[in-house]
């Protein structure tokens, strides 16, 4: 399948900033299931890009820009290849040992009502079997919604409502997994299949789950599913502030505004 990702990131600053410092985690990386065809990222205005890997491998473009600036555009525009491989990531940069993303963190931790949801949905069966029925378990509790994430929200606090965006979706699977033994991470992507592509206010999260004798296979607690190939893997961290598109700091006063518009369309090969 050939995708194309239109992902555009608008900040604007009340007061203008003297200096951006911003890594984004915005380039999807090659595996044996996904080839980059064509990837770009644009700002509208004069800045440094300088691209190097983070501490997980994920492929980083640290972006420089002098003030003042009053407002800032991101625009990633890219297509991607993509293949069948029922959610089993191969070819991946892999720079930890599994048992590394056994590790919680603020956003992931379970607490006592989470750990014994994960033990009853998790019971018998293989581990990819557990891990299916634990991915299914969620997404049958909760109601996935499309609204932008809150900012903060834990694991726990998300697992006490009904309705939950992608990312917390993905936090609840994570700590459930780590909960009864299986390494887990957080995934930041695109995904045609979720929300139906077009217009969508905030890159889609999943998780990954590690199964011995297999590898790292993604779970999609939002659909109850494995990722599929109309998923894009961008980035990967121990939850989604670890995996953020955008992350930084500013020099100068004032509050942020953000607005998002992200877009995931099918290209005919034909």
């Amino acid at each position: 399948m050939r995708l194309s990702i239109d992902h555009r990131t608008l900040y604007r600053f009340s007061t203008p900033q003297s200096r951006l410092v911003q890594m984004l985690r915005m380039t999807p990386s090659d595996t044996h299931d996904q080839t980059i065809a064509a990837w770009r990222i644009d700002i509208d205005c004069d800045a440094r890009l300088k691209e190097a890997r983070d501490g997980f491998g994920n492929k980083v473009t640290m972006l420089y820009a002098e003030g003042p600036i009053s407002a800032i555009e991101i625009c990633v525009t890219g297509e991607v290849l993509t293949a069948p491989n029922a959610g089993v990531i191969d070819g991946s940069t892999e720079r930890f040992p599994p048992d590394l993303f056994l590790r919680s963190t603020p956003l992931t931790q379970a607490d006592a009502a989470m750990a014994d949801f994960a033990q009853a949905a998790a019971s018998g069966g293989s581990p990819l079997e557990r891990l299916h029925a634990l991915n299914r378990a969620v997404f049958d509790r909760f109601t996935l919604c499309l609204r932008r994430p809150v900012q903060g929200r834990t694991a726990a606090q998300a697992f006490a409502e009904e309705r939950a965006p992608a990312r917390d979706l993905a936090h609840i699977f994570i700590a459930c997994a780590r909960a009864i033994g299986a390494p887990a991470r957080y995934v930041s992507g695109y995904s045609l299949s979720v929300g139906g592509g077009g217009q969508q206010p905030t890159p889609h999260g999943w998780a990954e789950a590690h199964i011995p004798g297999l590898g790292w296979v993604a779970f999609d607690p939002g659909t109850g599913l494995c990722a599929t190939q109309d998923y894009v893997r961008v980035s990967i961290g121990l939850d989604a502030a670890g995996a953020a598109p955008v992350a930084g700091s500013r020099l100068g006063d004032g509050n942020e505004e953000l607005d998002v518009d992200i877009s995931v369309d099918t290209i005919s090969e034909g």
